[in-house]
């Protein structure tokens, strides 16, 4: 942990700058109750930018960022921008250059948020999802033969390595060690071993002997449309989850609606490793059509920033926004969703520190 907390924050575009103003006004308030120095310092990444220069980020703001052990992004998304080009430009960039293999997305049900699972409660939703985040089918190995005729073929090459599946593993027992669940410890694989026989294989083998090492947590396993099912039905069942980097893509979104939809799903693009750069985001876009109204929900930012102060060592403080945003939901707000908080953007921000 070190004497002052250096952050990098990206607005980015639509209602991102709105959200993040919030976390950084939480972040603020409870440094300044906790004692801890916070030197925050902006980036001007965007697709406005982009629009406007044709460039998305550069060499030397990477090595910028790299400086940074936390960075708080609020979105990166713009209407007359073409998919994926911010996307992969941007978000994958990042991830990959700072060598962020942990995504890592809590699933938790606030008190007072709906969530679309009849008679389930805060208590009842309650797990983890730790996703592999720099392998996969995201690395962009494949390519078109005959693109554009009818006799075109496309492939999209899904890559493991021993090392990328054991650093994530291996994180997630330990990450399921430290959680220590009163219920049980209890890690589940997700994966497809009985169709993708290849890399899953590797992702199995490689689980079953890292697991060896930890005694004390339950290996379990689920098939990815199992995990699906059983999230939906009995999602009380699950402690921590680790997966691929696809599967976790999709059963994250899935987990985002369960605990109440994107606007309180907060997520972490974390690199371990001493001397690390780690991202902390809400799991929604740039919601372009509310932007500048002050109805859109900061509560999944002002989440990622607990997250931020978590990984930086400082978990009282952590645990202090986390315990406000709880309040604010249960006694505060009267929807999760834009427009219908009872709330203004900013006007929420103010009750979760008035609640730290």
């Amino acid at each position: 942990m070190s004497d002052v907390l250096k952050v990098a924050v990206i607005g980015g575009d639509g209602t991102g700058p709105e959200v993040v103003a919030e976390g950084v006004k939480v972040l603020e308030a409870v440094a300044k109750l906790e004692n801890i120095k916070v030197e925050l310092t902006p980036f001007d990444l965007s697709g406005e930018r982009y629009l406007k220069t044709g460039v998305i980020v550069t060499d030397e703001e990477i090595t910028e960022l790299g400086k940074f052990p936390s960075i708080l992004l609020g979105a990166v998304g713009h209407p007359d921008v073409k998919p994926g080009i911010l996307e992969q430009g941007l978000l994958l960039k990042l991830r990959f250059a700072f060598d962020q293999y942990i995504n890592l997305r809590p699933v938790k049900l606030y008190p007072g948020v709906e969530t679309p699972l009849a008679n389930k409660k805060p208590e009842d939703l309650d797990f983890v999802v730790v996703r592999e985040n720099t392998e996969d089918m995201y690395i962009g190995t494949g390519g078109w033969m005959k693109k554009g005729t009818p006799d075109e073929v496309a492939t999209q090459v899904a890559i493991y390595t021993r090392k990328g599946c054991e650093r994530c593993i291996r994180w997630a027992f330990e990450y399921t060690r430290r959680r220590n669940n009163p219920k049980g410890k209890m890690l589940t694989l997700v994966a497809k071993t009985n169709v993708l026989t290849y890399g899953h294989d590797l992702w199995w083998r490689t689980f079953q002997e890292v697991g060896e090492e930890y005694p004390d947590v339950k290996k379990d396993y689920n098939h990815v449309d199992a995990c699906c099912m059983w999230m939906v039905k009995n999602p009380e069942y699950f402690d921590v989850i680790v997966t691929t980097n696809m599967f976790g893509d999709i059963i994250t979104d899935l987990a985002g609606i369960l605990q109440g939809g994107m606007g309180v799903a907060a997520g972490g693009n974390i690199n371990p490793d001493a001397g690390g750069t780690s991202m902390f985001e809400p799991m929604g876009g740039s919601a372009p059509k509310y932007t500048g109204l002050g109805v859109i929900n900061p509560i999944a930012t002002i989440a990622a920033t607990a997250m931020l102060l978590d990984q930086a060592g400082y978990s009282k403080a952590a645990a202090r926004v986390t315990s406000a945003i709880q309040t604010v939901t249960g006694t505060k707000m009267k929807s999760q969703a834009a427009g219908k908080m009872g709330y203004s953007t900013s006007e929420v921000g103010d009750l979760v520190c008035e609640n730290l």
